[in-house]
């Protein structure tokens, strides 16, 4: 069941008018990706000049055949502000979906459109997540700094995995903690508590990506 984000925040990376490209010049390419619209009036998106002019299916389709074996779930307990930015790194290193658990409307603001290009699905609760990954042949690696974790810098995570995190401040829920095969955490050496939720989210994404990803197929 696909997550509804809010009809809230920008709908663009930044002012039209400073990024992209402008009206395709010459001949229009033949290829079924290209976007007539875009290729007449220019194209302002936020995407990488790879996927200038090109319609969003056609996008999310090139996208989907390279994505990687990894899953990101966040609770959304309290209407977190984190979950945009979550999504917008999921999609950055293409995750194969974001799963929101918990209520299923979210802030997009911190997103900035790459939702439009990210998998995304809703979980009521923790134990339909728990389902989604049995059904799926997916680790579940719960992330926060408790007693007993591991520290992520120290440990293999699982190729075909779940990343997941909890709520900022409160941090992950019991029934989330309960539902991972792992538990990591992140190593800080200064004195506040925790990391912000969002930059959690990439250090251990980031660490998948260096454990498992194929660095030829980057941009």
């Amino acid at each position: 069941m696909t997550a509804e984000p809010d009809e809230t925040g920008p709908t663009e990376w930044v002012a039209r008018e400073e990024v992209g490209v402008g009206p395709w010049e010459g001949e229009w390419p033949s290829d079924e990706r290209y976007d007539p619209e875009l290729l007449e009036n220019g194209d302002r998106r936020n995407v990488v000049d790879a996927y200038r002019y090109w319609r969003r299916s056609a996008i999310v389709s090139d996208v989907d055949s390279r994505r990687h074996p990894f899953h990101v779930a966040i609770e959304n307990l309290q209407h977190d502000h984190n979950i945009g930015t979550v999504v917008r790194t999921a999609n950055a290193f293409a995750a194969a979906a974001v799963h929101i658990v918990g209520r299923r409307r979210w802030n997009r603001r911190g997103a900035m459109v790459t939702d439009r290009y990210q998998h995304l699905e809703h979980h009521a609760d923790v134990s339909g997540l728990v389902s989604y990954a049995s059904a799926s042949g997916l680790a579940i690696v719960a992330v926060d700094n408790t007693p007993g974790s591991v520290p992520v810098e120290t440990v293999d995570l699982p190729r075909n995995s779940i990343l997941l995190f909890g709520q900022e401040g409160p941090g992950l829920s019991e029934d989330a903690q309960a539902s991972a095969s792992l538990v990591v955490s992140i190593a800080q050496f200064g004195t506040t508590r925790s990391i912000n939720a969002g930059v959690a989210a990439g250090i251990v994404m980031h660490t998948w990506i260096r454990q498992h990803a194929d660095l030829k197929n980057a941009w």
